[in-house]
């Protein structure tokens, strides 16, 4: 299984071996959030920049944007999620995820957190 890092903005980046970048949001941004009810993803092909809103999650609560955690190139998207927002809260780190990037420099996953990074950022939150 390939390595998971974390943003503070509450998104996670798994690198496939395909060397794409797929990113979604954490169960804690999905359980703060609330019912998921629409989902607006980025067109693939659209470069974003690192901390560049490029989608948006509503809930029954609010509005939220989710940010690039690393630039890149939208690769694909998860159209599933569309149809089925529900399905982010259900596997939020998973087959809930967001988008896939072709990441402009591989080297910068290692400006965000590993999981046990992600868990302290966390506990600072409360």
């Amino acid at each position: 299984m390939s390595q998971i890092f974390y943003s503070k903005d509450h998104e996670w980046v798994a690198v496939g071996a395909d060397g794409l970048a797929t990113i979604g949001i954490t169960d804690h941004a999905q359980a703060a959030l609330g019912d998921i009810v629409f989902v607006e993803l980025p067109e693939p092909g659209r470069n974003v920049a690192k901390g560049e809103p490029c989608a948006v999650v509503e809930s029954v609560k609010a509005a939220s944007d989710v940010y690039a955690p690393l630039s890149g190139t939208v690769a694909e998207v998860n159209q599933a999620i569309v149809d089925e927002p529900a399905k982010v809260n259900a596997e939020a780190e998973a087959d809930g995820w967001f988008f896939k990037l072709r990441l402009e420099d591989p080297g910068s996953l290692t400006e965000l957190m590993d999981r046990a990074g992600y868990d302290e950022f966390l506990g600072t939150l409360a």
